[in-house]
């Protein structure tokens, strides 16, 4: 009761900042949102902004709310398929900022966190922050070696802010579930728990650290692609320290031109890097807007801030790239079958609608220039229009298809007239072969039957169990049933000795692999 009764006021006093930037319409997916977004439209006085669009009226809202409600709206800004594509395109571009916190507390919590005097620490501390978001700040310093270095800062009391927004969004998402059973497929309890999981994430700068360290290692021989290193001695839990990097911000074209950077070149170069960290790596910064990005006077491109990472396991990414090559080359039935051998479909849906659908989506989108393509686009669309098929919502891929958006969006910045994934075509074609060819297919089910090797003695031992015959000499089998599976192997029925010719078969594979 103590719960509903907190949670209520605060909901009442979200919707009145909804209701002055003329933001209701999300209250329009809770139970008794309409009566909520009258009383707040009595209650509240308009600021104006309603020639906005949409998007743009919730994402000044969610500014006003605060750091809580800004990394629900980053959230929501993957999630087309709840709030629409337009909505998400405008969140997208939500403004993480907040007023600084003193240098003085900055300072404490830095000598605190690290255990030692702050002079002993660093020799010069620049206290105007360099960047203030919503989870910390950062400051320029020098180490007293000599190394500048920047430090991100945790804000004060931020932990137990978000842990009281959290509990709201919780309370929400567990009566939309409740009372929309329509909107369960697309999990709003487990969109919160994403939030939450990537906040605690953030919150813990030594996990970002590891993220960094982990991305540095993936690009450490490419000349073109710099992460900064981690000072691990400077570096716990409400405290991060890199190596500084230098360069302008990647979107400041006139910066680039006047430095001689060939535009073209350089989106190659930040193309083929992204592609890499999804397709090689399965690891990718997924914040990737261009205050993260800097460039260097030799055009190397540098990557900071870490708190966001996506991952990508193998299998989704030979789903992803097949189903990418199939809407490339307009073969819209293998796009389809992939989604039903991923799952992503329920088997009892239409594999010939679904192919429909997809040809919907995909002839409008490849009918355009090569420039205008937009591969992000056309996963957000296809995300929308699942709802008839009863396809699930697919959390890694709404994150991804988020952050293609924005590279996309970065790449039309460079250079205009071309498009990313046609610069990084080399790779992907190279990558489709060592992953999709029949060298590929042959490597992969080597690789499955030496897993099932490793993993038979397991199940017969399961199996001897199951069927209570275990013995302390093992596993006795009656002579007749012996004659009978050994008449039976020769008909139709269990091929006992067709099994071991291909354990066999399957033993000798591994081993000359393995040679």
């Amino acid at each position: 009761m103590i719960r509903f009764v907190r949670n209520s006021f605060r909901l009442i006093g979200m919707a009145r900042t909804l209701a002055r930037h003329d933001a209701l319409f999300p209250l329009d997916l809770v139970p008794g949102g309409k009566f909520l977004a009258v009383l707040a439209r009595l209650t509240a006085p308009f600021s104006g902004g309603s020639s906005l669009p949409p998007g743009r009226r919730l994402a000044r809202a969610l500014e006003e709310l605060g750091p809580a409600f800004i990394k629900l709206g980053q959230t929501l800004a993957t999630r087309a398929d709840l709030i629409g594509e337009d909505v998400a395109a405008d969140l997208s571009s939500l403004q993480d900022r907040l007023p600084p916190f003193s240098a003085d507390i900055a300072k404490r919590v830095i000598s605190r966190q690290l255990d030692a005097p702050f002079e002993t620490l660093f020799v010069e501390f620049d206290e105007t922050p360099v960047a203030a978001a919503s989870i910390a700040q950062v400051h320029f310093a020098k180490t007293p070696d000599g190394r500048e270095v920047a430090i991100k800062v945790l804000r004060p009391d931020i932990a137990v802010r978000f842990s009281r927004d959290l509990d709201l969004f919780y309370w929400v998402a567990e009566i939309v579930e409740w009372t929309q059973p329509r909107l369960r497929r697309l999990k709003p309890l487990e969109t919160i728990k994403t939030l939450e999981d990537s906040v605690k994430m953030e919150m813990d700068f030594r996990f970002e650290a590891a993220a960094a360290s982990e991305f540095r290692e993936n690009f450490r021989d490419d000349p073109t692609y710099y992460i900064p290193e981690i000072d691990w001695e400077r570096t716990a839990q409400h405290v991060l320290t890199m190596e500084r990097v230098r360069g302008v911000r990647i979107d400041n074209v006139e910066a680039l031109d006047n430095l001689g950077i060939n535009r073209t070149e350089l989106l190659a170069k930040a193309a083929a890097a992204f592609f890499q960290q999804v397709f090689r790596d399965g690891f990718f910064h997924a914040d990737m807007h261009p205050g993260n990005l800097f460039v260097d006077e030799n055009g190397r491109v540098s990557v900071v801030d870490f708190g966001i990472m996506g991952r990508v396991d193998r299998q989704t990414r030979l789903y992803l790239a097949e189903m990418l090559l199939g809407f490339l080359t307009r073969d819209y039935r293998r796009v389809a079958e992939i989604h039903f051998e991923a799952g992503y479909v329920p088997r009892h849906q239409s594999l010939e609608n679904f192919q429909q659908v997809c040809r919907s989506i995909g002839e409008p989108i490849l009918g355009k220039e090569l420039a205008d393509i937009s591969v992000g686009r056309l996963l957000g669309q296809l995300f929308q229009v699942t709802e008839t098929f009863g396809m699930e919502t697919q959390p890694q891929l709404l994150m991804l298809q988020k952050t293609m958006i924005v590279a996309e969006g970065l790449s039309r910045i460079l250079s205009p007239n071309e498009n990313m994934w046609n610069l990084s075509r080399p790779l992907i074609e190279e990558w489709m072969r060592d992953n999709l060819g029949p060298e590929a297919k042959i490597a992969e089910a080597t690789r499955q039957a030496g897993s099932m090797l490793r993993r038979l003695p397991g199940v017969i031992e399961a199996a001897e169990r199951a069927s209570g015959v275990l013995t302390e000499q093992g596993l006795k089998l009656h002579p007749d049933t012996v004659a009978s599976m050994g008449r039976r192997g020769k008909g139709r029925g269990f091929p006992l000795n067709g099994l071991l010719l291909w354990l066999a078969i399957v033993g000798l594979t591994v081993a000359l692999v393995l040679k």
